[in-house]
């Protein structure tokens, strides 16, 4: 499976999981959140820029509990909490924001 964007290829898995982490770019963000009726806001990108550098320091994408308890503590309760995550995020925190990070599916999510 693949997404196109601007004439260019990017192979996913069959979720839409990027298969090459080197190929995420913002563009191919948007695009992916586009797919599936979504405009990403800062707040989208605060959770998603922050599952990236999670992903860099742990070399794992984490599970919406560890994600939001790690949310919690970087940016605040306000924002470190389910009902936030899933209002940015309806298909799942976890999964919805790492597919646009381009980042594996979560272990742990089904």
């Amino acid at each position: 499976m693949s997404i196109e964007i601007e004439g260019k290829s990017y192979e996913t898995d069959e979720e839409g999981y990027l298969a090459n982490l080197s190929d995420w770019s913002h563009e191919l963000a948007e695009a992916m959140a586009r797919m599936d009726g979504c405009d990403l806001t800062d707040n989208h990108w605060e959770v998603v820029n922050f599952l990236r550098e999670y992903y860099e320091e742990y070399q794992i994408a984490p599970a919406v509990r560890v994600l939001t308890k790690a949310i919690g503590k970087r940016l605040g309760k306000d924002k470190g909490n389910s009902k936030y995550l899933y209002e940015l995020f309806p298909y799942g925190p976890a999964k919805q924001a790492c597919k646009y990070a381009g980042l594996p599916k979560p272990t742990g999510c089904v």
